[in-house]
């Protein structure tokens, strides 16, 4: 497993900004994933979502060991030879990526109005294409964790694995009695 610490662009020597981001890139070796569905291996070489991969199976566009899979749920091992229009495939190694977000980026992978987001932060972290699981809002620093894992992100995410999230939060100003009972009946944020 590789770690890889956030080095600074500029000349050394040079004052950096008070919350300077900084993330910690950790691989997961892929022999620990096998037995695998089809769809997924399919999905983990960055081909498509997991959905589309089974109409891509359905539709007998997929070979193993080159027998034509039409089967859902169908199991790869390591060893197994997949293609897709010829091409053979293999998965991406599952990789996790810890960041210390700093104020002033956006939780997306892009932004339709050109601000800054936190993959500008992570664009070197690794070759695999990763994604930011859960979200911090542009003014909110903190600890934000990137994966090309679905499978954990969805169990991170999704309110059924019911993850405790907790927040520590510092004001600007002191909390009056009336923003204690916003906070009590709950409010909306822009």
């Amino acid at each position: 497993m590789g770690k890889r610490p956030y080095k600074p662009k500029g000349r050394s020597g040079q004052n950096q900004k008070k919350e300077t981001p900084s993330y910690e890139a950790v691989q997961k070796p892929l022999k620990d994933t096998f037995p695998m569905r089809l769809n997924k291996y399919i999905a983990n070489s960055g081909i498509c979502s997991r959905r589309e991969a089974d109409k891509l199976i359905e539709k007998g566009e997929v070979t193993v060991n080159g027998n034509t899979i039409t089967e859902m749920g169908f199991q790869v091992q390591a060893k197994d030879v997949v293609k897709y229009n010829g091409k053979t495939l293999k998965p991406e190694k599952l990789v996790y990526v810890l960041l210390n977000k700093p104020k002033g980026f956006i939780t997306t992978t892009s932004d339709p109005e050109g601000r800054k987001t936190v993959m500008d932060l992570v664009k070197n972290a690794c070759e695999e294409q990763i994604f930011p699981v859960g979200r911090l809002d542009r003014a909110t620093s903190g600890l934000l964790l990137f994966t090309n894992d679905g499978d954990m992100a969805k169990k991170l995410t999704h309110p059924s694995s019911n993850i405790k999230k907790i927040y520590q939060v510092t004001l600007d100003k002191p909390l009056t009695k009336n923003d204690g009972v916003a906070i009590m009946e709950g409010f909306e944020l822009e």
